[in-house]
């Protein structure tokens, strides 16, 4: 009975990995962690911003406090200074968040613009496109903004 056989050590292992997930779930459900390490993963990536924590950031900048709203994207996403600058100012502006930092921050033509170009072109179904990818709203809503233009 002093041997372990190869059975026992899968046994054993599967064991052991099943115990340290759920002390990794326990953690993490306790705070732990971060919530979001998407942009640490994923950078340029704007992670999804619950509403509460959009209304609390709506709050300070209301009340001007803009370098405090930023701290609190930054601690809710783990996003990096420069990207929770710019989602706390589209949040607080009222804009739709893009799901891509870079491509809202590129140089050139504006969404607007853009659109406006495929829209004389006859091209309406990619400037829907164009918008939802850019912007992520919903089809109805990237319609009534095409409509606009």
């Amino acid at each position: 009975m002093g041997s372990v056989g190869p059975t026992e050590l899968v046994i054993l292992l599967i064991i052991l990995g099943a115990i340290a997930g759920i002390i990794f779930l326990a953690v993490r459900a306790a705070g732990g962690r971060p919530r979001a390490q998407v942009a640490y993963w994923a950078p340029g990536v704007i992670p999804q911003i619950a509403e509460p924590v959009r209304e609390r950031v709506r709050e300070l900048g209301a009340e001007n406090r803009l370098i405090e709203a930023i701290k609190v994207v930054r601690q809710e996403t783990g996003l990096g200074l420069r990207d929770a600058k710019f989602v706390t100012e589209s949040i607080i502006a009222g804009r739709y968040l893009p799901t891509s930092t870079e491509r809202a921050l590129q140089t050139g033509p504006d969404l607007a613009s853009r659109v406006r170009e495929l829209k004389e072109a006859g091209r309406t179904e990619q400037a829907i496109f164009l918008v939802r990818g850019e912007t992520g709203m919903n089809r109805q809503q990237a319609e009534a903004f095409v409509g606009l233009i």
